[in-house]
């Protein structure tokens, strides 16, 4: 695990000043999950080999979003019918906390794949819409979202799709893109003439749309998820997508897109981990006093070591069992009981692995002394993104929904954070 000293972060930038480094040609869509498991464990280790140092020097991950996407990654909720491996919502969430534990950037820049084809598996008379997206996944192609917008009650929109002869004009700016500059396809929203909410996807190289890699945060800098700007975009009829997900009922997408940002976060903890090993076993030395002559044999670096283990054990644990609920709410053909179930368990599992990881980022440094601070080696970085991760909705809420399930049998809220 080599580290190199920091530079300052590039900011603003043009996305269509980027260049991608040259990628392989997609692999065969996968049989089955084994098939994409042996393809992860190929392809992780070059993930996280430098990752510290892409984070350091702001090194957008191009190509290694390519790789995933070549391997199959993003498919394991393709049903074989559709000549995916058919892959359970553990299956998928296994996966996610292990690209999250070597690159949790990449993990979640790459999160609205997951929730375009959980949409397509709840939809209704859209077998065109899942052949089409799920060939195009299949063929390691990726989609980015440019949804929401700053400013105003939180989820308003203000970007407008105005019908204009045989196509579409849209206008409008948004933020939080995630994995937009990553993508082959740019998934949006906008409201029509008469207010109703109107979902589009339309190719990342179309005329009138701009990207923008001005995504300054604390944390989670390489998603990339910074601005997206909409100046008499042409759009056609037939990208148009009808959204399966009313906001009065309760839906098993959702639940899915909150699971990612825990498993996510259970990643961020294993990463913790790996870095306070390493860095016990090769940098720590022990602290004067102590009566150890290695770190390794200092009981209070392996209490703390065994402490952080703990964390990243029930948060994984915790995320795949709310993972197993989803699946469980698909096997009751998606019941208001069975979806509510697993709502209640995802706010549980996210509360959890937030905690988790902030925890361990924080105990990563009493394994060394003031070393552990420098620079060079980003243990940072863990903090910095389990925070960043965290705020995308308050975990507050999450532990509130909870306890009025318990105390009342009040159902959490359908607003899309559930």
């Amino acid at each position: 695990m080599p580290f190199q000293e920091s530079i300052a972060p590039v900011i603003a930038t043009e996305a269509a000043a980027a260049t991608t480094a040259l990628t392989p040609q997609p692999l065969p869509p996968a049989a089955d999950v084994a098939i994409l498991r042996q393809r992860a464990k190929a392809l992780l280790p070059d993930i996280a080999r430098d990752a510290a140092q892409r984070e350091i020097h702001r090194d957008l991950p191009f190509d290694f979003a390519r790789r995933v996407a070549n391997a199959g990654l993003l498919t394991f909720r393709i049903p074989k019918a559709y000549g995916g491996p058919g892959g359970s919502m553990r299956d998928a969430i296994r996966f996610v906390q292990e690209l999250a534990a070597v690159d949790a950037n990449l993990a979640q820049a790459l999160r609205p794949n997951f929730g375009l084809i959980e949409g397509l598996l709840a939809g209704h008379d859209n077998e065109a819409d899942r052949k089409r997206w799920f060939d195009r996944l299949l063929g390691g192609q990726i989609v980015g979202n440019a949804g929401v917008e700053r400013g105003g009650k939180h989820g308003d929109i203000q970007a407008t799709i105005i019908r204009e002869a045989d196509h579409y004009v849209v206008n409008g700016t948004k933020y939080y893109s995630t994995g937009a500059l990553y993508a082959d396809w740019i998934s949006s929203i906008a409201v029509d003439e008469a207010g109703k909410e109107t979902h589009f996807t339309v190719p990342r190289d179309r005329a009138g749309m701009t990207l923008l890699d001005d995504f300054d945060t604390i944390g989670q800098r390489l998603t990339a998820s910074g601005t997206t700007q909409f100046t008499n975009m042409r759009v056609e009829p037939d990208e148009l997508r009808a959204s399966h997900l009313p906001r009065d009922r309760r839906n098993p997408v959702s639940p899915v897109f909150q699971l990612f940002l825990a498993a996510t976060e259970a990643g961020i903890a294993s990463n913790a981990l790996d870095d306070a090993v390493w860095f016990a076993r090769n940098k720590a030395r022990p602290i004067k006093h102590s009566s150890a002559q290695r770190s390794v044999d200092d009981p209070y670096v392996q209490e703390t070591i065994g402490q952080i283990a703990a964390q990243v054990f029930a948060a994984e644990a915790a995320t795949l069992r709310a993972a197993d609920s989803i699946d469980a709410a698909w096997a009751d053909n998606l019941s208001n009981a069975s979806l509510t179930q697993a709502s209640i368990d995802v706010a549980q599992a996210q509360y959890f692995a937030v905690a988790a990881a902030l925890k361990s980022a924080e105990l990563a440094f009493d394994v060394g002394g003031a070393s552990a601070c420098d620079r060079q080696y980003n243990l940072d970085r863990h903090w910095r993104n389990a925070r960043t991760v965290a705020n995308h909705n308050p975990r507050q809420w999450k532990a509130a929904a909870v306890g009025a399930w318990l105390l009342k049998d009040q159902p959490p809220p359908t607003t899309g954070l559930f």
